[in-house]
């Protein structure tokens, strides 16, 4: 498949794309300069997501196959990037005939009730905020077969291959855990029009997403 990654070089972003290089061909998104993965199978695209959704969609190849979002503001434009730019890349894919879109949020980015009863999700209200509106753009205005993977805090240490799924705590999660959850729902059609959390636990990675 051909598939763009919307962040690429970010932390879950660079793991994923690492992944799908085995298998498919990647575009990977990033403001950096110099290419990120030296591999006949990846392309770099300087894709500013705070540009306007035509903008945005010029630059999409026609034969792209499936989105994935794992861009962050890291605390900065979370307006503009985490729930504006999200959008845009929703809409420019729609319009564009691309039908398959993954998006990493948060969990419980759409359980609002659950806000308070997590501390953790206090100190990051408004990028929350805009997690919680960009998805439902995603679920309720798109026609995308989207799937919203929701991991609770991103840890960087060594992935164990197995995760716990739709549970009620947010829980923490390697990296790499997160970015082979991405990537195994790109094929398993059992999680299209799906939403999952997700942290560490017992269940093999394509074990669990098989039952989503």
């Amino acid at each position: 498949m051909k598939i763009l990654v919307v962040g690429a070089s970010g932390r879950v972003g660079g793991d994923l794309v690492k992944q799908l290089l085995a298998d498919h061909q990647v575009i990977g998104t990033t403001r950096q300069k110099e290419k990120l993965f030296d591999n006949d199978n990846y392309t770099q695209l300087d894709l500013d997501i705070t540009a306007s959704k035509d903008s945005i969609e010029k630059q999409l190849d026609q034969d792209i196959e499936a989105v994935y979002f794992v861009a962050g503001s890291g605390g900065k434009n979370v307006l503009e990037v985490d729930l504006h730019g999200a959008v845009k890349t929703m809409q420019a894919a729609q319009d564009k005939g691309i039908k398959r879109y993954i998006m990493l949020s948060s969990v419980f980015s759409l359980e609002t009730e659950k806000w308070d009863e997590n501390p953790g999700i206090a100190d990051l209200k408004e990028y929350y905020i805009s997690k919680h509106y960009a998805d439902h753009w995603l679920v309720n205005n798109s026609s995308l077969d989207y799937t919203i993977v929701q991991p609770g805090a991103l840890k960087e240490r060594a992935g164990t291959g197995k995760i716990t799924i739709n549970d009620t705590n947010s829980g923490e999660n390697a990296i790499e855990d997160v970015a082979t959850t991405l990537a195994s729902v790109l094929t398993a059609d059992n999680t299209i029009g799906k939403i999952f959390n997700l942290h560490n636990g017992d269940i093999d990675i394509n074990e669990a997403v098989a039952t989503v």
